[in-house]
């Protein structure tokens, strides 16, 4: 009997350490984070000292106007909102997963009956069962129990704690989500509050360009009446008249329609939106520093959500691989059971115990295992190719808005200076008019070409503190 109990031991060894054989997971290398260039550009050596992508939001954006939508869009919007809610979804999980290390205790309560049959091991022995003297177990048998019952899965792999420590990763990412929501959320407010104030001054101009055209087209009239202008001339002023009070109406609409997406990123129902357009077209572009292409990695919240992704990934993985080892269960029962009401109080006959310790491990048909382990093997190499994404996506968007600021500088000097000539060529072509020495083609053509010219002048303005507010986001600005 000796020698069947060894080898029955030997086998369950046997089919034990069987089971703890685990595949490994994928090895995977950052290869763009630690391949990251020196500098944003080739040529030029930037300041590691300075970096505007530090800078509180406060501090960089000055107007008044603007920093109020921004405190009323963070109060209110609504993505935002779903972000915080995102962040207790994922705090809660943290908080499941570290309830799985401590024991679980229940307290219950239970009652049944039971009739087995007279000629069974049971109902035979039940029958043969004196409870007292003369009183012999009763027929249907009655059951009545309450306690308390303990289960505790001994983390001896460090499983359950890898779980935890993948729910907090995720946790903190959720948290760097939120701070790129708010990156985001600043950025956007600023980007159509310039476009707005560019609106504003393109309506200035469309408006001065329809009295400037009904001027034009007073002259034309008194010219025809002079014999000195044809109908034809008339008639071409009265059309560019109707377009620019068309193009009014235009520019008024987009105006209401930037207005109300202002409103919504504010969360509330369409308002007037509070700004000054006089001095729009005198600011001067904040000075952005963008320190070196290494400070992404610590500044960008969307860089840090991504990495901290990757390591809960990663961790998912090591979980997953050790549900192929055994687990050791425990579970543990103290209480009261008799088969009649009355005796749950007699003691110590009432008392029941049980101790339990289980060692147990998969063994045939694992194939539920192994998806889950190749699911979360396949999820690991998809965040890292998540993670080199954003941070190359990072770099090159850098890249872009520094050349994009400097170029849009240089087309704003120069429209400048188109827009100087031209105006001083309406007054020449207007003076020429009006001595017969010019033709209304002339007048007209200088006229569209100075309003085309002050159009995109304002559009320039907008682009210029656009692409500033789109680098200190870009360095990773706006959510401290």
């Amino acid at each position: 009997m000796k020698i069947y109990n060894k080898y029955i031991a030997a086998i369950a060894l046997s089919l034990v350490l069987a089971s703890c054989k685990a595949p490994m997971a994928t090895v995977i290398q950052d290869e763009v984070k630690n391949n990251i260039p020196e500098n944003f550009t080739q040529n030029e050596q930037q300041d590691v000292n300075n970096n505007s992508g530090t800078t509180p939001w406060r501090q960089f954006f000055t107007d008044p106007n603007l920093v109020s939508l921004i405190e009323t869009s963070l109060k209110n919007n609504q993505e935002l909102m779903i972000t915080l809610q995102e962040i207790e979804i994922a705090k809660s999980g943290v908080v499941a997963k570290k309830g799985k290390l401590s024991p679980t205790v229940r307290a219950g309560l239970g009652a049944g009956v039971e009739k087995v049959g007279r000629y069974t091991s049971t109902g035979a022995g039940d029958a043969s069962t004196e409870i007292e003297p003369g009183r012999e177990m009763p027929d249907p048998l009655g059951n009545f129990e309450g306690g308390l019952m303990a289960n505790w899965e001994i983390d001896i792999w460090k499983k359950l704690r890898t779980e935890k420590e993948a729910a907090v990763a995720h946790y903190l990412s959720t948290v760097e989500g939120k701070n790129f929501v708010l990156s985001n959320l600043i950025e956007e407010v600023a980007d159509n509050y310039y476009e707005l104030l560019a609106l504003d001054n393109q309506m200035d101009i469309i408006q001065q360009y329809i009295k400037l055209q009904t001027r034009a087209l007073e002259i034309a009239k008194i010219q025809k009446q002079a014999a000195a202008a044809t109908e034809l001339a008339v008639k071409k002023f009265e059309a560019e008249l109707a377009k620019s009070k068309a193009t009014e109406y235009t520019i008024r609409q987009q105006i209401t329609e930037k207005e109300n997406q202002i409103n919504a990123l504010c969360g509330r129902y369409p308002q007037p939106i509070v700004r000054t357009k006089e001095s729009f077209m005198s600011t001067i572009p904040q000075t952005v520093y963008t320190g070196i292409p290494s400070q992404l990695l610590a500044n960008r919240p969307d860089i840090k959500q991504a990495e901290l992704e990757l390591k809960s990934a990663k961790l998912d993985v090591e979980a997953a691989r050790k549900e192929f080892y055994p687990s050791l269960e425990i579970s543990a029962t103290l209480g009261l059971e008799a088969f009649k009401p009355s005796y749950l109080v007699k003691l110590p006959e009432s008392i029941a115990t049980s101790l339990v310790g289980e060692l147990a491990g998969p063994l045939i048909n694992k194939s539920a295992i192994k998806a889950n382990f190749q699911t979360a093997d396949a999820k690991q190499i998809q965040a890292l190719y998540e993670y080199d994404k954003t941070i190359l996506n990072a770099y090159l968007d850098i890249s872009n808005l520094m050349s994009k600021v400097k170029n849009i500088d240089q087309y704003y000097q120069l429209k400048s200076q188109e827009t100087q000539a031209l105006d001083q060529s309406i007054d020449i072509a207007n003076q020429l008019f009006k001595n017969s020495r010019a033709d209304y083609l002339e007048v007209l053509l200088n006229q569209r070409d100075a309003l085309d010219a002050k159009m995109e002048l304002i559009e320039a303005k907008q682009k210029q503190l656009s692409t500033v507010v789109d680098i200190y986001k870009g360095l990773g600005g706006g959510w401290k």
